[in-house]
């Protein structure tokens, strides 16, 4: 039967919550630790499909849903450093999740992909996860696409500078579609994504928040992206599927996040790809 359960997580900035996922009647194999997609402008830590969360927790595996604040009221030093944090909780007090200690996976889609990856290439994790899940990442390793206006986000109606005034200046992590998506709409619109999310000189944030520096993952990579994605270009996902020679999972969609479509042939086959790699890095 599957089971959720509400864990609180000390923090100075912000009231942080996880979400933990599992099913009674199956026996545990390994945790994933989630992070949700958003620009890092939007999003919430629950915004998982039922028909994902059914099928990882029916094979075995734990979920953790984790928060993470959002820009711009946080820059990326400080979003990157809560995800650390998440999972340094995880690692050190693992009997608040399972009831014995359990290797453990990183799994985000689109902006938390892209937060797995920089987690992933940095040295803080005392314990490498066994492999990391990119739906639909990043590592802002192809020039222009992130700091140019995006040419699909200006079909849409035009968001005004005014909409920023529409979110909380105190550092949250909850950021809904009403209030906070058209913060994201106006930065691609704009083509200053970057200035919402980082403070800082630039070659810095090449340096320290993309994979351009980061010559080898310390884990295997499963990528899944799909040939049309209007918000991450497949040029992207191509140079880090090279770079890192993952696993890859391809679907030929004009969509973004396409496996939010539960009923859809492709997002059963991801989810059967997840499982046989995540099944793999354990055997």
């Amino acid at each position: 039967m599957l089971q959720k359960k509400e864990i609180l997580i000390p923090n100075e900035f912000y009231e942080k919550h996880a979400t933990l996922y599992f099913d009674t009647d199956a026996k545990s194999k390994a945790c994933i630790l989630y992070f949700h997609g958003g620009g890092l402008l939007y999003g919430v830590r629950t915004d998982l499909p039922a028909s994902h969360i059914k099928t990882l927790t029916k094979a075995g595996y734990c979920i953790i849903a984790f928060d993470y604040p959002l820009a711009p009221a946080a820059r990326l030093d400080l979003i990157l450093e809560d995800v650390h944090s998440s999972i340094r909780h995880y690692l050190e007090f693992f009997s608040l999740y399972t009831e014995e200690k359990l290797p453990y996976f990183l799994w985000g889609r689109s902006a938390g992909a892209y937060l797995c990856l920089l987690a992933g290439a940095g040295s803080k994790c005392s314990k490498k996860p066994a492999g990391i899940l990119s739906y639909y990442g990043y590592g802002f390793l192809c020039d222009g696409w992130f700091m140019t206006p995006s040419k699909y986000y200006n079909t849409l109606p035009p968001v005004r500078e005014s909409a920023l005034g529409a979110v909380p200046s105190g550092i949250h992590a909850e950021g809904n579609l009403d209030t906070h998506y058209s913060v994201y709409v106006y930065a691609r619109q704009q083509g200053n994504w970057i200035d919402l999310i980082y403070a800082g000189r630039q070659k810095f944030f090449y340096l320290d928040y993309t994979l351009r520096a980061c010559e080898k993952m310390p884990c295997p990579l499963f990528c899944a992206h799909s040939t049309g994605d209007t918000d991450v270009p497949y040029s992207e996902f191509l140079e880090l599927c090279s770079k890192y020679r993952a696993q890859r999972f391809v679907v030929s969609h004009n969509m973004h996040d396409f496996d939010r479509d539960e009923e859809s042939p492709s997002t059963a086959r991801l989810l059967e790809a997840t499982l046989k790699f995540l099944d793999n890095r354990l055997s």
